[in-house]
């Protein structure tokens, strides 16, 4: 029950960041592009990968993995937006973008989650 409880309280804390972080993106760069959805896609997987690296040494329990990595940052980032907004903008001719937001967001996502990771092998020798 307790597993419960604690995804239910991540995922509340993941989308309100989501909610706030995609909302400050669109306040500037607000056009056809969905870069508030890319943004926190982004940041999501350099976060997942920062945190993988950083706890892979450590026993942190299931509880709190499940916390963070499927309530907070499965809140956060968002799959389904990302897949609806590239279906738009195909629907809406906008083909290149669509393709642009596809490349952006699976390309950069992987790379950030493997820069996210050796930034925490970084991170564990300074400490």
């Amino acid at each position: 029950m307790i597993k419960i409880i604690l995804l239910i309280a991540g995922g509340a804390i993941g989308t309100l960041a989501r909610y706030g972080v995609s909302g400050l993106i669109h306040k500037y760069f607000n056009g056809t592009f969905p870069f508030g959805t890319l943004a926190v896609n982004l940041i999501g997987a350099f976060i997942i990968g920062l945190l993988w690296g950083l706890w892979e040494g450590f026993k942190i329990s299931s509880n709190m993995r499940a916390f963070v990595f499927i309530g907070i940052l499965g809140g956060f980032t968002t799959f389904s937006t990302y897949t609806l907004e590239t279906l738009n903008l195909f629907q809406n001719g906008e083909a290149k973008m669509a393709l642009i937001n596809i490349f952006a967001n699976n390309v950069f996502g992987l790379i950030l989650v493997f820069l996210g990771f050796f930034a925490s092998k970084g991170l564990i020798e300074i400490i």
